[in-house]
């Protein structure tokens, strides 16, 4: 889960890097990512069998909101600062873990409230100091806060795949499905679709998508959606160091606190959730 956020949080700066349409570089980052990701499927040997019409749909459904979740994010890179869009765009946060909570239909624990409050408090220290919500970046904002929810949507359905399919097998499906929306709203803008350098792309594909997004769906199988939403705001902390040594978007006392409170999240979850196994296999021993 933490190697997946590093990965997923230098997407904004390859966005930024293309040359291509926001919309556009979301497309080739599915499009070149989906060969690499099949043919890691056929070596790990996963076998998927028939999925059902309901895992069918599922796919399906998870591709188009991981398509309106890019297309949305990359609109909103371009249009405020690289703090604000990741911050924004992982809203996740907090819908993923409240979701857990209502499908088990009980209140957090007070070790896992304690979790979310300090994530909360973290990432607000975060956005106090990278936020400049003006006229000129209130959309991209907008745009960000949209694909957050999106987001989300693509982590609940995705996380229901995983339950009957193993993750590359699922990722290169949604994936599939995720490429030719991308492809009809970038054409829809008129924006530019191919490209004259392809590094950029290529390294969105391979770091973002293949390593970030696959490792991500592993997680999902594997980890709760508490620990899910709150590292999640492993992004943001990744995005703003880059954009201090890449834009000069210097970090501040707030942001190395909200850092502190975010891993002391992380530590608190992950305690709570490991210390009943850990003690069930020493009595097993």
């Amino acid at each position: 889960m933490i190697i997946a956020n590093v990965a997923l949080a230098f997407g904004p700066w390859f966005v930024r890097l293309a040359d291509t349409g926001p919309v556009a570089a979301a497309f080739w980052r599915i499009l070149l990512a989906v060969p690499v990701l099949a043919g890691l499927t056929v070596a790990s040997g996963s076998k998927v069998g028939r999925p059902s019409r309901l895992v069918i749909l599922a796919l399906v459904g998870g591709g188009i909101a991981f398509a309106l979740d890019l297309g949305t994010w990359h609109l909103g890179i371009r249009r405020t600062t690289l703090a604000n869009a990741t911050l924004f765009g992982n809203c996740a946060t907090l819908i993923f873990p409240i979701y857990g909570f209502l499908v088990a239909r009980a209140w957090p624990t007070r070790i896992q409230a304690l979790a979310l409050a300090l994530a909360a408090a973290g990432g607000g220290l975060l956005m106090a100091r990278s936020y400049s919500l003006d006229p000129r970046h209130l959309a991209g904002d907008l745009l960000c806060l949209l694909a957050g929810v999106l987001y989300a949507t693509y982590f609940i359905v995705m996380a229901r795949v995983r339950e009957t399919m193993p993750p590359l097998p699922a990722l290169t499906l949604s994936s599939l499905a995720s490429a030719l929306p991308l492809l009809i709203f970038a054409l829809l803008l008129g924006e530019r679709i191919v490209p004259g350098n392809w590094w950029p792309l290529i390294g969105m594909a391979l770091v973002s998508q293949v390593v970030g997004q696959g490792l991500m769906i592993y997680a999902l199988g594997a980890l709760s959606p508490l620990v899910i939403g709150i590292a999640l705001l492993v992004q943001p902390i990744v995005a703003g160091t880059i954009g201090w040594i890449v834009y000069g978007e210097r970090l501040g006392p707030a942001d190395f606190i909200g850092v502190a409170m975010v891993a002391a999240a992380l530590v608190l979850v992950r305690r709570r959730e490991v210390a009943p196994d850990t003690a069930k296999n020493d009595l097993d021993a």
